[in-house]
């Protein structure tokens, strides 16, 4: 169900008739522009699934439909100003003062959760709990941060964290409680993930910053480092960390949204009305990056499986969407 802040916005953007007009189901025909949809790539391959299915699906319904490649945090700049339209998988601890400020003006909206349910954190082989006694607590990197260096990183450990462009929460973290590490930012997923499998094929020292849903966690066995006991809501007690060194907060979990730039919701009112829809659970999207990343499936060939698999489905969104 939309937000009753998604309904005070696009009330806002479009007027009071039209919004009359969506309430009580007359859609305008559809598509009601041939402009194209953009819906936005980033660079994960979770994330390129739900753009490619999104886009098959709105083109089914017939909009012209376009992807674009776009980094986490550039995308959000590129949304307020209407240039880039539909993001279906964001996650909400990705954010900037662009995301703010327009979700505050309506220039970007917030149009549900797409279903996944997301757990974030620091990721290490359990071989590393001989090396260091006391994981999966945080609190055992103070002491055994040698155990996870390398000869670049030593005395300090070594952490993989996020590409540049998701954001330095990692970093953030390390500095505000003041742990002995290094942190390293991974180059990709596909690099993040390359790196992993290395380390466990050779029992090498490994932290890194990760998340699920994510096919390694269905075929390798992956520890998560804990944090205190009140941990969680980082947002609220990062500006205590420092003084809190046996309560940090870790991470605080995200919520996994799709979001549409204000200019969607004013010039394709039945296709946000599909977007609100559109949902895909941690078991499909587990399953789909399997095939694609490791089972060296095409994206399309895949994608097209969910379609055929999901006809009923998808044909049921965009029948409710016209209405």
């Amino acid at each position: 169900m939309l937000s009753k802040k998604f309904f005070r916005n696009f009330f806002a953007g479009i007027g009071f008739l039209a919004a009359l007009g969506i309430c009580t189901g007359s859609i305008a025909e559809v598509p009601e522009s041939d402009e194209p949809i953009i819906v936005v790539v980033n660079d994960w391959t979770g994330q390129h699934l739900s753009a490619a299915i999104l886009t098959r699906v709105l083109s089914e319904m017939g909009y012209n439909v376009e992807n674009v490649q776009a980094g986490t945090i550039p995308q959000l700049e590129a949304m307020a100003q209407g240039d880039l339209h539909v993001q279906p998988e964001f996650w909400t601890n990705n954010v900037s003062d662009a995301y703010t400020k327009g979700l505050e003006t309506g220039d970007i909206i917030t149009v549900g959760q797409l279903g996944l349910q997301p757990q974030e954190g620091w990721i290490y082989p359990p071989y590393m709990e001989e090396k260091c006694p006391g994981l999966p607590s945080f609190q055992a990197l103070y002491d055994c941060a040698q155990a996870f260096g390398t000869a670049e990183t030593f005395p300090e450990g070594r952490l993989v964290t996020y590409p540049a462009d998701w954001g330095t929460r990692s970093r953030d973290v390390v500095e505000l409680i003041g742990l002995p590490f290094a942190t390293v930012p991974g180059g990709s997923e596909g690099a993040m993930v390359a790196e992993m499998k290395a380390a466990l094929a050779t029992e090498q020292p490994m932290l890194m910053m990760f998340w699920q849903p994510h096919w390694m966690f269905a075929v390798y066995d992956l520890n998560w480092v804990t944090w205190g006991p009140d941990g969680g809501n980082c947002a609220d007690s990062a500006a205590e960390m420092a003084q809190m060194r046996e309560n940090a907060c870790g991470f605080e979990q995200a919520s996994v949204d799709k979001i549409i730039s204000g200019k969607t919701a004013t010039t394709w009112p039945a296709a946000v009305k599909l977007i609100d829809a559109f949902t895909l659970t941690n078991a499909e999207h587990n399953y789909m990056i399997n095939e694609v990343d490791e089972n060296n499936r095409s994206l399309d060939e895949v994608v097209q499986e969910w379609m055929d698999n999901n006809k009923e489905k998808w044909e049921g969104w965009i029948a409710s969407a016209k209405m």
